[in-house]
């Protein structure tokens, strides 16, 4: 859909008016003081812009109201009713008023309750229609609803908006500062999209798609407006990504002349599986080409992801240059420095690690080796991408867990160097719809094939009730000299029957593990804490490690061979599958046992994947459509975009477009520097702010 407008400089056509709302706070608008300004932003709102693109989590549609015998008890409904009494105010309690209205719309009559809002029942007049949606109740001879949306019904019948709120703001304030709020763009001309694009995808203008998301005339405009919203925001983030592939895709002079790894083959005290062998294979082709490599190498857990990325550090080595391994946790910093150190060093390699507990003393002398390039391999946490953290030649860069950094913080590691190689690394199987959107700038490596030696994890679903048989069976491995895990969801009190680590290890030391010894771990300890406890049980002094997930990407302990997982219903199937993968990595029978009192149908068809199959990847797509893509990594996990309407799953068709769109745009104009991709250059800045435009 085209208005005929010309979109090529929507700056000079009055879009400033809309860029200006991102620059003015949401308390100027009526009504926004300090106190609802702090509401907006536990929301992440603190200008009108941001609120504009705050958008409805659902609607409620009142513009076909039906009679009131037609109500189903039970389900909710819109009708339109005329008031003929009120009742005088009753106290039921302190603090606690009840009013009573009886309404009828001469097929059928309703009793209205009004909980303490004496505003709302003001508002009622005798003799006046009104328009009322909500939850019916009562009877055959009476219907009733309980504190009702109550509409004009003289106004104009819409598609009334519900936004998510927070405690003290409600729909009713988000809807007013909204209608204000949209009043001051609705004379602008502001549109980032190109006319072409506009008419290509028969897309409505970013105007009528603002006023109809928020304010739907009727489901057919909801469906434009939400239809040119989504297109915007995939094609603005595949564009982002565009560019980042793009600047990475420049020549570099970080080029392997020898790419024999044979000396690190025979070093290795087992033979590579044929997956490895092709992906290291794929990766050095890469290395060997005067375009930098930018490869994701998806494996599932235990699948030998870090003999990929030892191989190449060992043939960047042995070319003169340097490589840096970027780790999430400190936990799994120190795992990968010691894995590459005992493999790397006897070739003459040298290996050190740079995280945040170092001392300043002790980060100071190993950055300054660094910069010597007195050290060919560097591992770390953050303290990698420090602008203090400088390196001499780097040509390799590795991310692991790439999911949990930003696209921002590769690059910023990838800046060190002169366009070195990158390798990303993850354990989290990912559908291919997520790592279209994650990794939209990368080649991906698959490693389908597992190590010979790794067990198969025999997978039980329990109920609360089998617990104690459960300790009875981890004790008896116990006894045998093997260690387990027990994986809780919560580190200290909070939900009723959710288990917490510190009171749940407390009752099992004074209780059924009394006598042998239990460790605890979870995410609030230092960092030097941590690290004590996963060295006592990865040495075999902790016998029973209690944690949280912190423990999902951790060392590897061959001789742990039991995890049992508390609450699993609280538990993404994704993320059941890495804690799952901490067993099963030595020569002993392995199992997993997931404890969930939970007896719905989905929590049911959810653990009965997890027993049925040890495939990361069809356990993954599972999640996704299970669980939606909100959820899908985890709430403290970054790097997935906070879209603001997309829906990774509802909208993949979109996705696809969009991708194909947004290389098609940047191969025809690099750093989207022509005039008409003014407005897409303002959108890619806003999302992406260090993506490479000009």
């Amino acid at each position: 859909m085209s208005t005929g407008q010309d979109y090529r400089d929507p700056v000079l056509l009055g879009g400033t008016a809309m860029l200006e709302l991102f620059e003015r706070s949401v308390q100027e608008l009526h009504g926004v003081g300090q106190k609802r300004a702090q509401l907006y932003g536990k929301l992440g709102i603190a200008t009108i812009g941001e609120l504009l693109h705050l958008f409805p989590r659902s609607y409620i549609d009142v513009t076909n109201p039906i009679p009131v015998p037609q109500t189903v008890i039970g389900e909710p409904a819109a009708v339109r009713v005329r008031v003929y009494k009120k009742l005088a105010e009753q106290r039921i309690r302190k603090g606690l008023s009840l009013f009573k209205v009886y309404a009828t719309d001469g097929a059928g009559n309703l009793a209205i309750t009004i909980f303490n809002n004496r505003y709302a029942y003001d508002g009622l007049k005798l003799e006046e229609e009104y328009l009322l949606y909500g939850k019916v109740g009562g009877n055959f001879v009476m219907r009733e609803m309980n504190s009702p949306l109550i509409l004009e019904a003289g106004g104009d019948l819409t598609m009334q908006p519900v936004y998510p709120l927070t405690e003290g703001l409600t729909s009713k304030m988000v809807i007013t500062n909204q209608k204000e709020a949209l009043s001051m763009v609705t004379g602008g001309a502001y549109e980032p999209l190109p006319k072409e694009i506009l008419e290509q995808y028969q897309l409505c203008s970013f105007n009528f798609a603002l006023q109809n998301i928020h304010f739907p005339v009727d489901p057919f405009s909801l469906g434009l407006a939400r239809k040119r919203l989504v297109f915007e925001e995939l094609l603005t983030w595949q564009l982002g990504l565009a560019l980042v592939k793009q600047k990475n895709s420049t020549s570099t002079d970080v080029t392997l002349s020898d790419t024999s790894i044979e000396p690190f083959l025979q070093a290795l005290p087992f033979t590579l599986t044929s997956a490895q062998q092709r992906v290291i294979g794929e990766c050095l082709a890469d290395a060997s080409s005067t375009v930098p490599m930018n490869r994701l190498v998806q494996g599932d857990v235990g699948s030998g992801k870090t003999m990929v990325a030892a191989a190449l550090c060992y043939a960047m080595a042995k070319n003169g240059y340097q490589s840096a391994m970027m780790a999430p946790t400190e936990i799994l910093a120190s795992q990968h420095f010691k894995t590459l150190s005992q493999l790397l060093s006897p070739l003459g390699l040298r290996t050190c690690l740079l995280t945040g507990s170092l001392t300043k003393k002790q980060k100071e002398l190993l950055k300054e080796q660094i910069r010597a390039k007195e050290v060919d391999v560097v591992v770390g946490t953050h303290a990698l991408v420090q602008d203090s953290t400088e390196f001499a030649s780097l040509g390799l860069v590795i991310t692991d867990e790439q999911h949990r950094f930003g696209v921002n913080q590769r690059q910023k590691l990838v800046d060190k160097g002169e366009h070195p190689h990158v390798l990303v690394m993850s354990a989290t199987p990912i559908p291919r719809t997520l790592a279209l959107i994650l990794y939209g700038d990368l080649d991906i490596s698959i490693i389908d094939e597992l190590p010979k030696g790794r067990q198969k994890i025999d997978t039980f679903f329990i109920p609360p009730s089998k617990r104690e048989r459960a300790f009875g069976f981890i004790k008896q491995h116990l006894d045998e000299g093997r260690q387990a895990y027990i994986v809780c969801p919560m580190i200290e009190n909070g939900e009723q029957e959710v288990a917490n680590v510190t009171g749940y290890a407390q009752r099992l030391r004074e209780g059924v593990f009394a006598g042998y010894t239990l460790g605890v771990l979870h995410g609030k300890m230092k960092a030097e804490e941590k690290e004590q406890v996963m060295r006592a049980f990865q040495t075999g002094e902790t016998q029973l490690l209690v944690a949280t997930t912190v423990v999902e990407v951790g060392v590897d302990v061959p001789n742990a061979v039991i995890m049992m997982i508390e609450n699993a219903e609280m538990f993404g199937l994704s993320q059941l599958h890495q804690l799952r993968g901490r067993v099963g990595r030595g020569e002993h029978k392995s199992s997993c046992i997931l404890v969930s009192g939970l007896k719905t149908e989905e929590n049911l068809s959810r653990l009965g994947t997890m027993c049925s199959t040890s495939d990361g990847f069809a356990i993954a797509e599972q999640d996704l459509k299970q669980r939606g893509p909100g959820d899908f990594f985890g709430k403290r996990q970054h790097g997935l975009p906070a879209f603001k309407i997309a829906d990774m799953v509802e909208d993949l068709s979109v996705l696809k477009e969009t991708q194909r769109l947004a290389r098609e745009i940047v191969s025809q104009d690099p750093g989207l520097a022509e005039l008409g991709h003014k407005g897409l250059r303002g959108l890619v800045s806003a999302l992406l702010p260090d993506a490479p435009t000009v």
